[in-house]
This record gives C-alpha cells, structure tokens and sequence, in this order.
C-alpha cells in the first residue's frame, strides 16, 4: 500500500472487536442478524441511528466503521461463493477513519477489475447519501401512498398461455455502458404504451443514472400514465433499503444478481420482497450461479443473463446450457419461471431458447431502437402478439 493523500484527526472512539460483529452476522439466531450487512437489520438499525441530529459525532464514526468491516466481510463470504464483485474498494472505510485519524489510500486495490464493479462501487456510495436523505423509517408514509402491487409472475403466465410464445417483459433503456445511447428520441411513458399495445406482459424500466441514464421517475412516470403492465424495477440491488424504495415509487418486481449478491442476501431480500407482495427475479449467467440460486427454497423466478456481466461478451447458448440435465429438471419439478434475457434479436432467437425451457424473455435494444416499437415487437416473435391479434 503506498501514498496518504490526505490524513487528518478525528474524534476517539472505542469499537467492538471485529470478532463481534462477525459473530453476530454468523448467528442465524439473531433476528433478521442472518443476512449479511447490506440487508441486516443491524444495518438500518444503524442506518436509523446516523439519521439521528442528537446522535454523538464519535458514535456515528464507530458506526459507519462497522459498516465497513461488515462489509468486508460480506466480500469473504461472496468469494467463499465464487463471487468475484467486491462490494465496495477494499483499502478503507467510506470515510476512511483508523483509530483517530481519516484518510484516503491510493492504489491499485481502489480500482474497479471490470464494469459490473464499477458500477456496485458507484451504487455503494449512492445508497449510502441516499440513505442518509430518506431512512428506512421514514419510507413507511410512502410505502402506505404506494399503488397497488401487480401480479408481474402471473402477467407472464397469462402471455405464455395465450400466445403460446414466451412472455415478453420489454425494457424501457436509453443507454448501456456497452451500446451508449439506444434511443436519442427517448420518452418512457410513450415507450411504455407502444410494448404494452405490442403485447408486452410486463415491463422493465432502468433506474440506473450514471450507466444507464435512467430513473426511478421515468418508472413512476410510466405508472401514473395508467400502463398496466407491471414493471419491474431494473436496478442494481445490494441493500434491502433499495427494494422498499424501489416499491415507493410503483414497482411491482424487482432484480437480484447472483454475481454480486452471496446467498444470505438473496435470501433475506426475497422474503422481504414476499412480504411486500412483490416479484423476485434472480439472475444467473453461469453453472456454479445456477447452482447456487437452485439450493435456494424461496426462489420461484431465475432470468439467465446471456451476457457475461463482467466482459458484456454475449453467447444465447448460455441458456439451453444451464437448463440441461438435473438444473432443467428440477426447474420443472419446482415450476420456476425462466426468463431469457440479453442477445435476442430475431424469431429464430426466440425460438432457440423457448426450445431450451424459458417461459418468458427480457429484451431491451434489439425493441428500443426500433422506430415503430409495435412493430418491433412483431418482428422479433415473428407474428403480432398483441391482444388484438386474437
């Protein structure tokens, strides 16, 4: 480790031994202690702790130390998993603190290895302010003003059923890190009503800013124009506080990635999203992911990412290679819905993974950059699947 850009004093405090804190992450008999920091209780425990005006500087340092440490040890154990996201820069804490003193390290560690953890790291530091302007607790008035959730599973059902195709869930995007900008004539809510007249059962609206120039205005906005279709919230989640907000603002499903998330999250956050009455949809792009996400009882809806989220390398074979054998198998004993997603772009597409046992799609630039989006649907399931066309 070389160079301090920057150190200065800070006010003394006494913190736990890190052996505590790992203990109480370990003790599944601990409340909610069993999730991992980003959705413990513990943390918005002392989520709401910060939010406090009368809270002692000191203890707000020791808690955000805390955080930190926790944090790394979520990435032992998300390595322990086979994944290779780091949660956050693993040199310091958020505010760098070390007993008395702040400072920040420059390195090689502090630099993101690919674009999915840059993009984590980014969201790290966003929930984090985020956090800090709208606690958990003070999500409860919106939670209780939110819509109504709609049943996003049983939409894709509903399709699959009638058009005899795969449930389409069209992606309302502007841009991708990889492609740039999709669509410079970009209205969401008008998006949004041409795929719901097309015959798209739900919808996927991007809430990232940075990357991905969305928000979670473009999905309210889409909400209050009156489309049915229920939306799933495509965000990159790795704090429960996330999914509540997500649902404040309409959502009705929401997205976890097994490349970033270990098991405990996902866990927690699918029965937090049960209990909201909302969807879980949990990515998978690889065997070990597929694994993982199958040993898990509460999960009812897998998308397999085409796309290898850490090189944006794109294969559709990916998807029949991970329904093969004994994972296909019990997919079916389970009745989990499988959603194919990234690199479809024709009928044959469809068709090749439909054939390999998904009962609906995600598809976002081969639709968005379309200038007749009913049409675009059209053309990518080869025949009008809209409600008209019965």
């Amino acid at each position: 480790m070389e160079g301090l850009a920057s150190f200065r004093a800070v006010p003394s405090f006494t913190s736990r031994p890190r052996s505590s804190i790992l203990g109480t992450a370990l003790n599944p008999r601990r409340g909610n202690s069993l999730s991992l920091p980003s959705s413990s209780s513990s943390n918005v425990r002392a989520q709401q702790m910060e939010s406090k005006d009368d809270e002692p500087e000191p203890v707000k340092i020791e808690l955000k130390i805390k955080e930190w440490e926790n944090s790394m040890y979520h990435n032992e154990v998300a390595a322990s998993q086979g994944i290779r996201i780091r949660r956050r820069p693993p040199t310091g804490p958020p505010l760098h603190y070390v007993g008395p003193f702040e400072f920040r390290l420059q390195n090689e560690g502090n630099t993101p290895r690919n674009i999915l953890e840059e993009i984590i790291w980014h969201k790290d530091t966003q929930v984090a302010q985020l956090k800090e302007r709208q606690p958990l607790y003070s999500l409860k008035k919106a939670l209780d003003n939110a819509p109504p959730v709609r049943d996003f599973i049983g939409a894709l059902r509903a399709a699959n059923s009638r058009t005899g195709l795969p449930g389409l869930i069209a992606e309302v995007k502007k841009a991708s890190p990889s492609r740039g900008v999709l669509r410079e004539n970009f209205d969401p809510v008008e998006i949004a009503q041409a795929y719901e007249k097309g015959g798209a059962a739900c919808l996927s609206v991007l809430a990232d800013e940075k990357f991905f120039q969305g928000s979670y205005d473009n999905m309210m906005a889409i909400r209050d124009a009156g489309v049915k279709c229920p939306l799933l919230c495509k965000e990159f989640i790795i704090e429960a506080w996330q999914i509540y907000y997500a649902r404040s603002k309409g959502a009705d499903a929401i997205l976890l990635i097994a490349a970033v998330l270990p098991d405990l999250d996902i866990k927690y956050m699918t029965k937090i999203c049960k209990m909201l009455g909302m969807a879980t949809l949990v990515e998978v792009h690889d065997e070990r992911e597929m694994d993982r996400v199958l040993g898990i009882e509460e999960v009812e809806f897998i998308g397999i990412n085409n796309r290898n989220l850490e090189t944006f390398e794109v294969d559709i074979s990916n998807t029949k290679k991970l329904l093969e054998g004994k994972r296909g198998e019990e997919i079916r004993k389970r009745d989990i819905i499988v959603v194919g997603e990234s690199g479809l772009f024709t009928p044959d597409d469809i068709a090749y993974v439909q054939e390999a046992g998904v009962k609906a799609v995600l598809v976002g630039e081969s639709i968005v950059k379309q200038s007749d989006l009913e049409k675009g649907v059209a053309g990518l399931f080869g025949k009008d699947i809209s409600l008209k066309s019965v």
